[in-house]
């Protein structure tokens, strides 16, 4: 074979070789069913779902949308993936979850990784071992793909920290994910990894599900181990997954469920029935539920999220549900004075540090003192810091707990109800830098019983909207089954614009193509970029005049039906009538990306010589 064809022998060979190596399998929005089968069925390997999500997060992490949801990638990720691609071959799978990426907020103790709570404090502190939600997932065959962001020390809903900075949106990078599990909320809604876990001491899983189009379960406290878990407050936290589907919040579920002789809390899993969430997942008759629609939780929500909710509990009442109006009698006063979080922050973490740390001097006291956080947090730390334990008032609040849900299951005793419904937070995302208003986290969080934020919908600037559940104690199975009903019906998951799939492991390129607008004398010269990525329409327009003749404005308007009608409001102003050029950018809407992408934007031109409505052009 002569030099030249073996050159060109080689270059075919090596041209089919990585056709093979190409997994005939996409990430993007992928179940941990569709996994688990793709891996079963040998479209993909571990070694190749780890590629793919790392070329995810390279992505859009800290390019594009820049979404600064990962603290860090676990070094050991493919290795592991490749010892578990070798187990499955040679004894099979362990699981659902056997070679599946998943990711862990940065309060999780691994023993292999740094644990930080999000703080410069703790940038290098590696516990001593694992959580027990941790070894589940890894007895289990999962793979711990990366740490995620959090609101430092857990301690605030927005998820902003010393170690990292802020967290982003993907459904709208400029505002807040929610908290304190907003990494994990980001994360999982760009498909960053299979599911997600994050911790709950008053909304830190609900709302982050809420304000990224997941479902997230704040469980029955003592239904799961907090061992190992940076603390906010002992008797309030709880942990878990959140997950872009019932169905894989339920395989999870059963995995991290059950007692752990080191939390106290999981002592009623030793006589509890197990949970079963997919066995019950599909057990809900809605002919035969009844919801209490809690008023008070609605006063004062945004109008697109309380309609997205009403619109929810609508659908079940047309399937049959009964709905009905509920009030808890005293429930402002009850939760007020149960709160935890106060008393036993400062007690919990020195604790936590004395036992995972090696270093004597590493507690509260040298974090504040030598200012290793983050500002967003000051107020709370000093605080904290600065409090001793007031043991009559942290009993009468321990007291006033019990109070509480007596009075919730009062109420859903008497009326016979399957779950209390609310907005799992009223308020839409704020914009970064802003405080985030509106929770309805503590009824759970201060009574122990289980809650379930599910997607409702989305607003009309597509930010999502989520419907929260609240259920009897260890009644978590129950809560999931009533909301798969309405995410197989409605198809209520939307993956965000902004991290689209990825092409050859990049994400999309930007579109940009220019127009020119001509009419007798006028003449407009634009050009556009267009990017998903960023979610910006970058402009730069020029006009040009001929004698007395002028251009006194140029704009954009939406073509809403698709019927050629162009009587619809200006979208965006291009050029003031006193400028030759300009250049700028626009944030697109949901519908506005939309109207793009179907070809209903039209260019607007008014001049001297044009009618007055102007004239038109679509931008193709």
């Amino acid at each position: 074979m002569t030099r030249s064809r073996t050159f060109l022998f080689s270059l075919c060979l090596l041209a089919s070789l990585s056709v093979v190596a190409q997994p005939q399998f996409d990430v993007f929005e992928a179940s941990i069913t569709e996994i688990r089968d793709a891996l079963d069925g040998g479209q993909v390997s571990s070694v190749q779902l780890v590629r793919q999500y790392l070329d995810r997060i390279q992505a859009y992490d800290k390019q594009g949308p820049k979404l600064n949801s990962i603290v860090r990638v676990n070094p050991q990720a493919l290795a592991q993936a490749q010892a578990l691609d070798t187990e499955r071959q040679r004894t099979g799978s362990r699981g659902p979850l056997h070679g599946v990426p998943i990711v862990v907020k940065d309060n999780y103790n691994t023993d292999h990784m740094p644990t930080t709570g999000g703080s410069v404090a703790l940038a290098n502190f590696i516990p001593s071992e694992n959580a027990a939600q941790v070894d589940k997932l890894l007895r289990a065959g999962a793979i711990i793909l990366a740490k995620t962001n959090l609101h430092e020390y857990a301690y605030g809903i927005t998820s902003i920290g010393s170690l990292v900075g802020q967290t982003r949106n993907p459904y709208d990078p400029r505002r807040v994910p929610g908290g304190s599990s907003g990494g994990t909320g980001a994360a999982v809604a760009a498909s960053f990894a299979a599911a997600g876990f994050g911790s709950d001491t008053c909304g830190s899983i609900r709302i982050p599900s809420a304000f990224n189009n997941l479902i997230g379960l704040r469980p029955s406290k003592g239904l799961s181990s907090i061992y190992g878990i940076l603390p906010l407050s002992h008797t309030q936290d709880v942990a878990g997954p959140l997950a872009r589907s019932a169905q894989d919040l339920a395989i999870i579920l059963d995995i991290v469920s059950g007692y752990d002789f080191r939390d106290e809390a999981t002592q009623i899993m030793r006589t509890a029935a197990v949970p079963a969430f997919m066995d019950r997942l599909h057990s809900a008759n809605l002919a035969d539920l009844r919801i209490g629609k809690l008023l008070e939780y609605f006063e004062g929500s945004d109008g697109a999220v309380s309609a997205a909710v009403e619109d929810a509990l609508d659908w079940y009442e047309q399937q049959g549900a009964e709905i009905v109006d509920v009030e808890i009698p005293d429930m402002e006063d009850l939760i007020r004075r149960s709160g935890l979080i106060g008393h036993e922050f400062k007690p919990d973490i020195n604790n936590y540090l004395d036992t995972f740390s090696l270093d004597d001097s590493l507690n509260l006291d040298f974090i504040v003192s030598q200012g290793l956080y983050h500002e967003a947090v000051d107020g709370v730390l000093s605080r904290s810091n600065a409090s001793e334990l007031d043991e009559p008032a942290y009993r009468r609040a321990i007291a006033v707990r019990s109070q509480l849900r007596a009075a919730i299951e009062a109420v859903m005793s008497d009326q016979g109800l399957n779950a209390i419904a609310y907005p799992t937070i009223k308020r839409a995302q704020v914009f970064t830098g802003d405080s985030q208003p509106g929770s309805n986290c503590s009824l759970s969080a201060n009574s122990g019983l289980p809650a379930l934020s599910m997607p409702a919908g989305f607003t009309n600037n597509g930010l999502p909207v989520g419907l929260e559940l609240l259920g009897g104690f260890l009644q978590d199975a129950e809560l999931l089954a009533i909301a798969q009903t309405y995410e197989v019906a409605m198809g209520s998951r939307r993956a965000p614009s902004t991290t689209p799939a990825l092409e050859s492991g990049l994400a999309p390129a930007s579109q940009s193509f220019e127009l020119v607008f001509s009419r007798g004398s006028l003449r407009v010269e634009v050009r556009f970029e267009y990017s998903t990525v960023t979610n910006l329409f970058e402009f730069q327009v020029s006009k040009g005049l001929t004698g007395e003749q002028a251009i006194t404005a140029v704009t954009l308007v939406v073509d809403s039906n698709g019927d050629g009608e162009l009587n619809e409001p200006i979208v965006l102003n291009l050029l003031p009538p006193d400028a030759d050029a300009a250049t700028g950018s626009h944030y697109m809407s949901s519908e506005f990306r939309m109207a793009f992408e179907e070809r209903r934007l039209y260019l607007k031109v008014f001049g001297v010589s044009l009618p007055s409505a102007g004239a038109v052009q679509l931008l193709e």
